[in-house]
């Protein structure tokens, strides 16, 4: 097991920071594309292209070619929307990391370090929506990585600054094409209370749906 130490951000690590959170985000996009894939409506649509054009040209070269042109602009056109919502992410909390975490009262913001860099990341920040509540964000581990408890390591350290700032619970949200990460946050004791779907027009259109979890805090014994 590779050695590593979980410790506060330093402004050194901010293109560390900003490059791993953009890393690991972009690793779904083939998630993201097989999901939209998945939808009854989508199915419908490329099979009635392709009938279409078959029964049209009598041949099997132009429908393979229209829905494999279709299905390449689709994944250009879904990386695109996803790389918007990673450099909207860079441009609020990750655009001055120290303010925004380390400088506000009741957020902190971790790294983890290993052989001289940065391979992971976690972030917690108070809940707009109610009190008590502490927000679980930024999660990112690198890929080569992952598979040494590291994850679970940095939600241990925000179940504790939780507990030690007082907070009834840590919540986090996560997204449709997180599976993995669902099941590591329910291995570390979260627990899902709500599903809905994305409140915008893409996500009603491919049922794009956020996971709430919530991990009660309890009394230091």
């Amino acid at each position: 097991m590779a050695d590593y130490k979980i410790r506060a951000y330093r402004d050194s690590d901010y293109e560390a920071v900003r490059d791993l959170f953009s890393g690991g985000m972009s690793e779904y996009v083939p998630g993201v594309c097989l999901h939209v894939l998945k939808q009854p409506w989508v199915v419908f649509v490329l099979t009635c292209m392709f009938l279409s054009l078959m029964c049209s040209s009598k041949s099997l070269i132009l429908p393979i070619m229209a829905v494999t042109l279709a299905l390449a602009l689709g994944r250009q056109a879904l990386g695109h929307v996803w790389n918007v919502y990673i450099e909207r992410c860079l441009k609020e909390d990750l655009r001055d990391i120290r303010k925004t975490y380390m400088e506000s009262e009741g957020s902190r913001f971790w790294v983890v370090e290993a052989e001289d860099s940065v391979v992971g990341i976690v972030a917690a920040k108070p809940s707009e929506e109610k009190d008590g509540e502490l927000v679980l964000k930024r999660m990112s581990v690198r890929k080569d990585f992952r598979g040494l408890g590291i994850a679970k390591a940095l939600c241990r350290e925000v179940i504790g600054f939780a507990r030690q700032n007082g907070y009834r619970s840590v919540v986090l949200n996560t997204l449709v094409v997180q599976s993995e990460a669902q099941r590591m946050y329910e291995s570390a004791g979260f627990t899902k209370y709500v599903e809905v779907v994305l409140p915008t027009v893409y996500g009603k259109l491919v049922n794009f749906t956020i996971s709430k979890y919530r991990y009660d805090v309890l009394p230091a014994s």
